[in-house]
């Protein structure tokens, strides 16, 4: 028995050792055809970015912001969005149900006032309790409903808007004044084009006043320093590989555009998942590839936005949890799309890839770890064996990092100074001693969640948010109970009023 244990171990280390070499072939694949886009679009947008006649011919587009508790950031995120430098365009703000005071801060802050709009429900959602506009800001309308979701949130913002794009952000989120231009670019260069999404990055750090990001900084603690390197990572190499061979399978919900009606053909945004950014952009896949209907999803590397991310672990599980739960609610419902010869390099690669190294992954690395130290802790590999393991699998994070580091030097240069590429290059190193380790646990509790208990409500993920990026006036969250006492609007109210 010990010695066919002995065996079945040996010859684990090999599939170990396989995967490793499959999984470090496929990511600096993506980082090669990364580094060729990236070159490319910078020779192509270097100038200016869009010619002066440009802006007529941009197409209206409707930006959703579904909220749930956002008291601490969503005046702000709303002044961002009123300020974007594009021709014509509406905001539509969704209070799901909020027991804080996010209903009353934007109704007091905008000056709206309840009006009667008809309501087209295309998309089953909760009760919309009712809806309100503005004299003073004619682009912003508010939804208040029953909680359902971000999911049935979303849904309920699409059944309100008038134009045939939307653009659906986080609350906590700010864009810069460009970047709806930008992200919305390729439905200009390509009629195909049904989905596209932008660059999300750390906002931790920086400081925004009044809707305006004033100033770039690198965020002081060490969590969402570490998912700085993470983003960039993610966003620059991850998914500008995809895009090119239009097999991209997520456009981030804090920052994407769609087509309303392909949206709207696929049943909206599903309320069963954890992970509804990511399901509906394979569900387009699904659908249009089995349509034979040409169609493009892309990825802009230089439209950025910037979000709080989790400055606390109990957060960083919460987020990372549902982040893997969310990719197996997207993936296997759609195994249809794997190998299928109608997908294309959506089926052949991407759906593959997601699979072996995305949702599987975390298990891979896991049992690597254990069994390599087993097998050095029961004498049956040599300790350079072990260290050599250890030191390609460091070495190949490192490597990968660093690179993205290299890639944002190289393009959009958000962290100019010498000071601050210094603390992104000791980040990517240390980054993968605990704490690439520690989200890959994350990862995996949220995979053996999706397995023990079935479906999950589209809930929100709430992290903590201390609101620090804000400047001190814009931060100031001490006029609450005024607001709610000029308005009378509380959470009470809002559950009485039929």
């Amino acid at each position: 028995m010990t010695s066919f244990l002995a065996a079945g171990l040996l010859n684990l280390q090999w599939v170990f050792f396989a995967y490793f070499i499959l999984i470090s072939m496929a990511y600096l694949a993506l980082h090669y055809v990364s580094v060729v886009t990236t070159l490319h679009y910078m020779r192509d947008n270097r100038a200016e970015y869009l010619p002066k006649i440009m802006p007529s011919y941009q197409p209206p587009i409707s930006i959703l912001i579904p909220a749930f508790n956002e008291e601490q950031s969503i005046v702000s995120s709303i002044h961002s969005v009123l300020r974007l430098d594009y021709p014509e365009f509406e905001v539509v703000v969704v209070n799901d149900g909020s027991t804080d005071a996010t209903l009353a801060r934007v109704i007091a802050e905008f000056s709206l006032h309840e009006f009667p709009e008809a309501y087209r429900q295309r998309l089953p959602t909760e009760r919309i309790r009712a809806i309100y506009a503005s004299p003073r800001f004619p682009r912003l309308r508010l939804v208040d409903k029953d909680n359902g979701g971000k999911s049935d949130a979303l849904n309920a913002g699409i059944n309100c808007i008038r134009y045939p794009l939307f653009c659906a952000i986080d609350a906590d989120c700010i864009l810069n004044p460009g970047s709806l231009a930008r992200v919305v670019r390729p439905f200009l260069d390509d009629s195909t084009t049904v989905a596209s999404g932008g660059v999300v990055r750390v906002l931790n750090g920086c400081t925004v006043k009044n809707g305006f990001l004033e100033k770039v900084e690198l965020p002081r603690a060490i969590l969402p320093l570490f998912q700085s390197v993470e983003y960039l990572r993610a966003f620059l190499f991850g998914r500008l590989g995809w895009s090119p061979i239009n097999a991209l399978l997520v456009i981030s919900g804090a920052f994407g555009v769609f087509y309303k009606e392909h949206v709207v053909a696929v049943g909206g945004y599903r309320t069963d998942t954890v992970g509804e950014d990511m399901d509906l952009v394979v569900r387009l896949h699904r659908k249009l590839r089995r349509e034979k209907r040409p169609y493009r999803i892309t990825f802009v590397p230089d439209p950025i936005c910037w979000t709080e991310v989790p400055s606390d672990l109990k957060s960083l599980r919460a987020q990372r949890t549902r982040w893997q739960r969310g990719l197996a609610e997207s993936l296997i419902p759609n195994l249809r799309l794997l190998f299928s010869r109608r997908a294309g390099a959506v089926g052949l690669l991407a759906f593959p890839f997601m699979i072996l190294f995305e949702l599987l992954g975390p298990i891979v690395e896991a049992a690597g770890y254990i069994g390599m130290l087993t097998l050095w802790l029961l004498h049956m590999i040599p300790l350079q064996s072990f260290l050599v393991f250890l030191f390609l699998s460091v070495g190949m994070g490192i490597l990968l990092s660093t690179n993205a580091i290299f890639l944002e030097r190289l393009s959009f240069q958000m962290y100019p100074r010498v000071g601050q590429q210094l603390i992104l290059f000791v980040v990517a190193i240390f980054e993968n001693f605990g704490y690439r380790q520690l989200t890959a646990i994350y990862r995996l509790m949220g995979l053996a969640g999706w397995v023990f208990s079935g479906k999950a409500r589209s809930d929100w993920g709430q992290i903590v948010r201390d609101g620090s990026w804000q400047s001190p006036d814009a931060n100031d969250t001490t006029g609450t109970t005024a607001v709610v006492a000029a308005t009378g609007v509380t959470a009470a109210s809002v559950e009485k009023k039929p």
